[in-house]
């Protein structure tokens, strides 16, 4: 028997009879979670939550994710919580989960009943089932595919993100979706010796940066710690937050976990393949003008008071403002070629995407350290945050752009390309582990490919911190039909 056998009967018979006991006790509690009258209670709770309890790829699951999955499925909805599919011989390994609320985020309009703005309105979001709170989980695992990496660290690993969702209303006009994110809070690196042009290496900060720091707030920003814009202790995203003056002190990259819509019964699901090919951000250039982006450290967002939301446009891909613009009849969308952004691999590399108007993760980190955290060694006269991050994309950009169309494409984006004196892109890309939060936004077709209102929480509508599991459990049942 194998040490990964081992490992998934052990963790079989340690929770068989937790399972037995969880569903008695959930199925006890169904008429708790069924939606009062004049809604309509799950008819097959009991079975449902069975069903789901004792599935192979929820059986060895953490108590708290396993419950929150079988209270999806004792509420009304028209599909079971996802199932985990294996692909390849042994089954897929859940290294970490987030489960999401509507709770720990300032009050908006999709999430509460603000008196004279929508409390006579329909709702549109949250809110149905009769008032059954809006809960959801995420649950991410690995692939132990043949010549892939197990290790989540590893930015080379295949993982599987699987949402699901309860008390989410259909969106239906203007093309509107529900989308995830997964959020890595920005951390202050070690420090090291300059480049030859004064600037910092890459993913490190300069002694000089490191003093500047120093002198912020009350200190917390040293290397290791998360970065925050005052210099103080950590405050994340409140209920007690007031946009636009008192927010979260983080700064937040947010990486997409694509767009989704709800069913008929107010749930909703979605699978998304996190990968080196995925593992992108979009354009940061686009800040400035969604409606969240503050001018200074410290100052207010203002480009709603200012008519700037929407007013730059990223659907032709370059390097921003300060960087390169294409053209559209070269770089757009065209009906001879449509552009692909999932076209990432082909034996011949002109077949490969070349209008990508993301950027990888690492590289876009590496942005914001420029833009907020080497205030020593990057342009440091400079105040505005809307110049510093322009300047800073055109400049990262050009570090890895091979071709200087201020794009980086799918073979120069290649975690095996070398680019600005290293042998591979790893650096390039922060691993799934380190996206320490997670959440849910309600969007409308802008155009923007930036969360609504980032970084801001004015369009969130649900949101989970990172649950790490270690040892990690087998958490697939059956095999998917493509290993792909």
């Amino acid at each position: 028997m194998s040490a990964f056998d081992r490992m998934r009967n052990n963790a079989f018979v340690g929770v068989s009879s937790a399972i037995i006991g969880l569903t008695l006790a959930t199925a006890h509690d169904a008429r708790a979670e069924q939606p009062p009258p004049p809604c309509h209670p799950n008819p097959h709770a009991a079975e449902d939550v069975a069903t789901v309890a004792n599935r192979g790829d929820v059986v060895s699951l953490p108590g708290p994710l396993k419950a929150r999955l079988v209270q999806l499925a004792d509420r009304p909805h028209s599909i079971l919580p996802l199932q985990v599919y294996g692909e390849a011989p042994s089954p897929s390994l859940l290294f970490q989960y987030y489960l999401l609320e509507t709770s720990g985020f300032e009050r908006n309009v999709f999430v509460s009943v603000i008196p004279g703005v929508n409390d006579t309105a329909m709702k549109t979001v949250t809110g149905g089932n009769c008032g059954l709170p809006t809960v959801g989980s995420v649950r991410l695992v690995v692939e132990p595919k043949p010549g892939l990496p197990t290790d989540p660290n590893n930015v080379r690993a295949f993982i599987d993100v699987f949402t699901d969702i309860s008390g989410l209303f259909v969106i239906n006009n203007e093309s509107g979706w529900y989308e995830g994110w997964m959020i890595h809070d920005l951390v202050v690196p070690s420090v090291a010796p300059p480049r030859p042009d004064g600037h910092a290496q890459f993913g490190k900060i300069t002694g000089e940066d490191a003093v500047h720091l120093a002198r912020m707030g009350s200190g917390n920003n040293v290397p290791g710690h998360i970065f925050t814009t005052d210099g103080n202790a950590v405050r994340f995203p409140s209920e007690s937050d007031r946009f636009p003056r008192f927010q979260t002190n983080v700064v937040p990259l947010q990486l997409s976990m694509g767009a989704y819509n709800s069913l008929q019964q107010s749930d909703a699901h979605n699978y998304w393949e996190f990968n080196y090919t995925t593992n992108w951000i979009h354009p940061l250039y686009e800040l400035p003008f969604t409606g969240g982006f503050p001018d200074r450290i410290g100052a207010p967002p203002d480009a709603f008071e200012d008519g700037e939301i929407g007013k730059l446009s990223s659907l032709v891909p370059g390097s921003g403002p300060f960087g390169v613009k294409n053209k559209a009849n070269v770089y757009g969308d065209s009906p001879y070629r449509p552009r692909d952004p999932d076209l990432f691999d082909a034996d011949v590399d002109s077949q490969r995407e070349f209008r990508q108007r993301f950027i990888p993760s690492g590289l876009a980190n590496e942005v914001f350290l420029d833009v907020f955290v080497r205030r020593a060694s990057f342009f440091p006269w400079e105040n505005n945050l809307n110049r510093r991050l322009f300047l800073a994309y055109a400049l990262e950009v050009a570090r890895v752009d091979t071709n200087r169309d201020g794009v980086v494409s799918a073979s120069e984006g290649d975690v095996d390309t070398a680019s600005d004196g290293f042998p591979d892109n790893t650096r390039l890309f922060i691993p799934a582990t380190a996206f320490n939060r997670f959440a849910v936004t309600r969007e409308i077709n802008d155009g923007y490919l930036a969360p609504r209102f980032a970084p801001s929480q004015r369009a969130w509508v649900l949101t989970g911190a990172l649950q790490a599991v270690s040892p990690v459990v087998p958490a697939s049942e059956g095999r998917d039909g493509d290993d792909r």
